[in-house]
């Protein structure tokens, strides 16, 4: 992981500032939790919500140090921003399952990671990471429960020279460095009350059956 400190590195990580400050523009008043590689800076962001952690060899540390599972409440956080902290492969379902577990019913994922197809793979070849398609991603995304027709998908960073590039999603991006998968947690339906039955009360049956029954008692 060590490559993201690199000039090619920084190249990448560099245009993704924009689009976490979107992420959590949208989620302003809720808790969140950042999992960043290590020579990733992380959003800077006022009001003291966000956990910040970097992966390190068994796990994360920053503001806590641990492993999986992670330290935080089901249901806390109202957004998780994973910035290439799985690109070497690291507990990939384990800790989307965690991302699921710990985000509130809307909370937003936002996951960046390495574009297998970019030319710019020549440089991050033999550093010991491992880039996956996005269809690799949303199978683990998937599997962990969430929603993956809810997904939507960017590509970003530069083609092959080492600079900062752009963000898009047309077709000439789809070779840009990096790719970055966004996906809501779905909210629960909540299950309405059965309707209460309308008990009729049928007066006319009623009083033909008392009678009924009162002239059968007086009978000697």
């Amino acid at each position: 992981m060590a490559w993201f400190g690199s000039e090619a590195g920084q190249g990448l990580l560099a245009v993704q500032e924009t689009a976490m400050a979107r992420v959590l523009a949208s989620q302003p008043a809720a808790p969140w939790v950042w999992l960043g590689t290590h020579g990733a800076a992380p959003p800077d962001i006022p009001g003291g919500r966000g956990v910040l952690l970097h992966r390190n060899v068994a796990g994360f540390d920053g503001a806590v140090r641990c492993a999986l599972p992670l330290p935080f409440a089901s249901e806390a956080m109202g957004a998780v921003l994973v910035q290439h902290a799985l690109d070497d492969g690291f507990a990939i379902d384990d800790v989307l399952d965690e991302c699921g577990r710990i985000l509130m019913p809307g909370g937003t994922l936002w996951l960046a990671a390495l574009n297998p197809w970019s030319p710019y793979r020549a440089r991050w070849a033999r550093s010991g990471l491992h880039a996956r398609d996005p269809g690799g991603w949303q199978s683990s995304l998937r599997r962990t429960g969430f929603a993956v027709d809810t997904v939507s998908l960017q590509w970003f960073g530069p083609h092959w020279r080492v600079a900062h590039g752009d963000v898009g999603v047309g077709a000439a991006d789809r070779l840009r460095a990096g790719i970055a998968l966004t996906v809501n947690k779905r909210v629960h339906a909540l299950i309405p009350p059965k309707p209460l039955r309308n008990l009729r009360w049928q007066a006319g049956s009623t009083r033909s059956h008392l009678a009924r029954r009162g002239t059968a008692i007086m009978k000697p």
